[in-house]
């Protein structure tokens, strides 16, 4: 699990309500579907179709570095060696379809970034990867992102149930 990422964090706090497992996890799905938590493969897909051929990825994502803006998918706080669990589905993939375009294309802007930036690919970059490959609907990255952090979240809730007790963070006014 990743400490306590926004969802768990989430699913944590209304778990110390009382609220049911199926509440809970249902503030977790809430959470996760945020831009800046799972909902950043959105962002990753969009820079795929961006790319389009791998003969592009470096100039495009160059040109996207040239402007200021960030490259989704790549670097992660919690590894800044690569994330394992990308790093994971993406052999698996290279395995089961070596010769497949949407792999390629992958494959060809893991190598413009770590290139350009020594950036690594997060899950949300491989996930977005197995979707292309499997030709699955737009928004499956994000469903199989959450379908992983379910596990994780009905774990958190039952510890949290275990405690008895509520989190309420404090928080202290500091406006004028």
């Amino acid at each position: 699990d990743h400490e306590l990422n926004p969802s768990a964090f989430t699913a944590r706090c209304v778990a110390g309500t009382g609220a049911s497992p199926y509440g809970a996890v249902l503030a977790g799905l809430a959470a996760l579907q945020g831009p800046k938590h799972g909902g950043h493969t959105a962002r990753v897909a969009a820079l795929f179709a961006e790319v389009a051929t791998p003969a592009r990825a470096k100039h495009i994502l160059a040109a996207r570095l040239a402007r200021g803006e960030s490259l989704p998918g790549f670097g992660h706080m919690l590894y800044p060696d690569g994330d394992p669990r990308g790093a994971a589905l993406l052999s698996q993939l290279a395995q089961a379809l070596p010769r497949h375009a949407a792999l390629a294309r992958s494959q060809a802007v893991v190598g413009a970034v770590e290139q350009l930036t020594g950036e690594h690919p997060t899950i949300d970059f491989a996930l977005v990867t197995l979707t292309l490959a499997l030709s699955l609907p737009d928004g499956a990255a994000l469903a199989l992102f959450a379908l992983g952090r379910t596990a994780g979240w009905v774990g958190h809730v039952l510890e949290q149930y275990a405690t008895g007790e509520m989190i309420r963070p404090r928080a202290k006014y500091v406006g004028v």
